[in-house]
């Protein structure tokens, strides 16, 4: 198979893992800069730095990655609070980890931010496509 053919077979893994890359650069610097220059406390500094990673990953999965086929306004309240449960669920995820490993055991706060988001990462890939942006044609 050629490397064109072999890119557009995985083109929506390729594109979400893209945008799971930004996303996670989102949260990782806005957790840095609450964290950090604003000196917030880290679970509030992981929360802020979740809602707009939160954000960021809505508009670029739903247009880039998953094409949402949600037309009417009703369609796209319900994929979006879909979405937003989805990603409460594991930001709750992101949240235990970061309570353990940095404020129970004692890990360095950056470094175990970085690693859960790559345990989020897989868990919403799975959530997005076969929960939230379920094309019709599958169902």
């Amino acid at each position: 198979m050629k490397i064109r053919e072999q890119i557009f077979l995985y083109k929506d893994i390729i594109f979400y893992l893209f945008f799971g890359i930004c996303t996670t650069a989102v949260n990782v610097i806005l957790y840095w800069i609450c964290a950090y220059p604003l000196n917030l406390e880290i679970m509030p500094s992981s929360i802020i730095a979740w809602i707009f990673a939160v954000l960021f990953a809505y508009i670029t999965n739903r247009k880039w990655v998953f094409y949402s086929e949600a037309t009417t306004s009703l369609e796209k309240i319900k994929e979006f609070f879909s979405f937003l449960g989805c990603r409460m669920a594991t930001g709750i995820v992101d949240w235990v980890c970061m309570f353990i490993f940095v404020l129970l055991i004692g890990f360095n706060d950056v470094f175990i931010k970085f690693a859960a988001n790559v345990l989020v990462i897989v868990l919403n890939y799975i959530a997005s496509k076969w929960i939230v942006f379920k094309h019709k044609s599958s169902t």
